[in-house]
Parts: C-alpha cells; structure tokens; sequence
C-alpha cells in the first residue's frame, strides 16, 4: 500500500456525517463493546478456574472467546476514538495492522467453529471414545492447525497488497481499513488481488460450512436413533449453543454477498461489519452461559466466591 508521493495516512470516512447520529453510534457500540469484552473474559476466566469446565468443548469456547476479544478490539476501539474526537485520519502501518489482525481472527473463527462442530460430532456420536479422541494434545494440534491455515490463506493477497499505488485518493468509505474499501481507491491493477481474496473466502467459506453441516448431518442422525425423548432432548441442548453462533456468523456472511445493487454494496458492507464486530462478539458469551447448565452453575460459584472476599 505505497504510491508515488509517499503515502502515509487514510482518511476513514466511517457510518454517517450526522452528528446526532454519531453519538447514538457512539454509545451503542461502547455499550456493545464493553459487554463483548466482559463477557467473553468471564468466559476465559471460568474456562481457567473451574475443575468441571477441563474438556475440550470449553478449551475451544476459551479459545472462542479469546478469538472475539481480539477481533472486536482490532476495529471497535479505533472507531470509538474516532467519533469522539473527530480524527478520521489513520496512519498507513496503523492501517496495515488492522487489516491484517481483523482478517487473521475473523478467518480463524471460522476454521474454529467448524473444529467446534467436529467436537460436538465426537461427543455425541461417539462419546465413549471423546475423551481419548479429543485429548489436549489433539485439541491444541487443532488451535494449532486454525491458526495455521488462516495465516497461509491470508498472507499471499497481504503481501500483494502492500505493494499497492494510491494516486488519486487516501479516503476509505468505511469505519475501519477494509479491504475491498482500499482495493477500490487503489490505481494499481487490483484485478489478480480481487481474484485471490474471493477465491479465499469461498475456500474458507465453503471448507468450514461443508464440515459444519457433515458434522451436525451425523449428529442429527445419532440424536434421532436415541430411544427416549429425554435423551434426545439433552444430546439437542449440548448442541443448541453451538448452532446458533454457527448460524449468527454463516448467516452475516451470507448477507454480505446478497447484494440489492451495487450502489448498495459498500453501505450494506459496512452494515453486516458493525454486525459481525460488535453484536455477534457480545451476544456469543451470553448464547453459551444462558443455555448452558455447567457454565451457569461456574459463573454462580466464582460469583459467591467474589462476593466471600470481598466481604472479609
């Protein structure tokens, strides 16, 4: 992302000019924000501290969280300074960093929740070998192997684009450095850099969804064959919290490329962005705490346990 006269910043020209509206912006996703964060680190911290939350299913939800934590910071914060101070103005390198880091966390999410979706197929359709199956040792393998492959996706049309020309134009139409927002006010030939960021995300996509939907095909299929409703009824719940998220963020996906005309295009982007970084963030933690028993039953101690201390 270079040009002729030493390009060093951008201008982000964020949701709306509409002062009042800036400020209802403001607070909405301050109050998103701060819930995203709280959440999801309460999360991290019950994962860490209570005996009955040790097996993989909560090693990967701490993994999750985290993952959400650091997605939602790498734009949400910026963008609140923005509003509140007025500086649009972002550095090139500062740029560069947030692209890199909102594409490395968004991408590994989803090769997560389909490691998720793979989880829940062994413990349900195989649940007396889960914990010799999904041992640490594997589960860290498979962090290991998200990280990985999100990073060898990602780092060709990156490098490409940091050799970028910017003659005309340092003004981004979005909150946050975007990439399609930075490949349209680029005058260099972008056509090779468009090719590979959507053949990218349709790999992503399609490699992630085809193991979702395989796992909850086999799933579904084991649950049916379950003699009583009961039984039924709790292998479906373990599941429930899972489906939803999946759901929630294949879904915004979706939206992104359901495009009304292209006049619309950067409008609804930057609509399904504030979507995927700051409502699904906060909405995760309390999707898997409020259907879910043991985390329920977690949270209560380490609140009573609070509470004791700060009594004495």
């Amino acid at each position: 992302m270079r040009n002729h006269t030493s390009l060093t910043r951008f201008i982000l020209l964020g949701l709306t000019e509409d002062p009042q509206m800036q400020i209802l912006i403001f607070i909405f996703l301050l109050i998103t924000y701060m819930l995203s964060v709280t959440g999801n680190l309460t999360i991290i911290i019950l994962t860490l501290v209570d005996s009955h939350l040790k097996t993989a299913m909560y090693f990967f939800l701490q993994n999750f969280s985290f993952l959400e934590i650091s997605f939602t910071s790498a734009c949400i914060p910026r963008f609140l300074y923005s509003i509140s101070t007025g500086d649009r103005a972002i550095t090139y390198n500062a740029c560069a960093c947030q692209l890199f880091f909102t594409y490395v966390f968004g991408i590994t999410e989803f090769f997560l929740l389909a490691t998720m979706s793979y989880d829940r197929y062994i413990a349900i359709c195989k649940p007396l070998h889960y914990m010799t199956i999904m041992n640490p040792k594997v589960c860290k393998r498979l962090i290991f192997c998200c990280w990985m492959i999100t990073l060898f996706i990602i780092f060709p049309p990156l490098s490409l684009g940091l050799n970028l020309e910017f003659c005309d134009s340092n003004v981004i139409d979005h909150f946050a450095c975007d990439a399609n927002a930075l490949l349209k006010i680029s005058c260099s030939d972008t056509w090779f850099i468009d090719q590979m960021v959507i053949v990218g995300s349709v790999l992503i996509f399609i490699m992630t969804l085809v193991c979702v939907v395989l796992s909850y095909m086999y799933i579904i299929r084991t649950i049916l064959r379950f003699p009583s409703v009961q039984q039924r009824k709790k292998a479906f719940s373990t599941c429930s919290s899972h489906i939803i998220v999946v759901s929630i963020t294949y879904g915004s996906c979706i939206f992104i490329y359901v495009k009304p005309s292209a006049k619309d295009e950067m409008a609804i982007n930057k609509g399904v962005a504030i979507l995927t970084t700051s409502i699904s963030p906060m909405l995760n933690p309390f999707i898997y705490t409020l259907r879910n028993k043991q985390t329920k039953q977690a949270l209560n101690v380490l609140v009573k346990k609070i509470i004791l201390l700060s009594r004495n």
